[in-house]
């Protein structure tokens, strides 16, 4: 068995988004990153140096990459999906309004993230972290999908992370965050907060592969 696909469903919406990369680097980075790791009010909603500086609810914003899911894998009332690292959930909720009927799940280590789920959203959010079993049976869901959440783990947690990914679902699609040059490199090292493996594109399909993952995959750049 070996990697599926690699296809863009969020590249679009990650390009649409401007970043100073050396700012943030110029910023105090070393304590902006021990804030941000901590998952709570200051990296989702506080000052942009911690984070997203403001995850707020924007409607459809998330609704393309809902309908790439559901078409790229051909999603209906009856299918059940899994998003590990789900954060508020967002992309969950924009697949209910599209599939009222699926069966949702999400998990996330950001008890501040579970909580600020949108009101509407009606399926299952649980606190529990990727680096640890995950608390379902084998090929349970018929997708599982995990975006921004790899890079965050370090390599012994993603040896047990994308085995239990592959477990659990009968397709599965995950996202993360590398590059292809140095200036990619540079540009990833002075944005990111919380990550702990930063991997560039053969180091990423490698690791995927000698963990077992037989899903798609796709890789955003900075």
């Amino acid at each position: 068995m070996a990697v599926g696909k690699r296809i863009s469903l969020v590249t679009p919406l990650h390009e649409s988004t401007k970043r100073d990369c050396l700012s943030r680097m110029n910023d105090n980075k070393v304590e902006a990153m021990i804030v941000a790791k901590k998952y709570g009010e200051e990296y989702w909603d506080g000052d942009r140096r911690y984070g997203y500086g403001g995850y707020k609810y924007i409607p459809d914003r998330w609704k393309p990459v809902a309908q790439a899911l559901i078409d790229q894998y051909g999603l209906n009332e009856q299918s059940s999906v899994l998003d590990v690292g789900c954060g508020k959930a967002y992309l969950l909720y924009e697949i209910q309004k599209l599939l009222p009927g699926a069966r949702l799940v999400g998990f996330d280590v950001s008890d501040y993230g579970l909580t600020s789920r949108h009101p509407e959203f009606s399926g299952t959010l649980i606190k529990h972290r990727a680096q640890d079993p995950f608390p379902f049976a084998d090929n349970e869901f018929d997708l599982v999908i995990s975006l921004g959440l790899l890079h965050n783990l370090r390599l012994p947690e993603l040896a047990i992370a994308v085995p239990e990914i592959e477990r659990v679902g009968t397709r599965k699609y995950v996202m993360t965050e590398s590059y292809r040059n140095e200036q990619e490199m540079f540009n990833l090292e002075c944005w990111a907060l919380t990550a702990e493996s930063i991997l560039d594109d053969s180091e990423w399909q490698w690791l995927l592969d000698q963990n077992g993952y037989t899903g798609d995959f796709e890789l955003i750049y900075f």
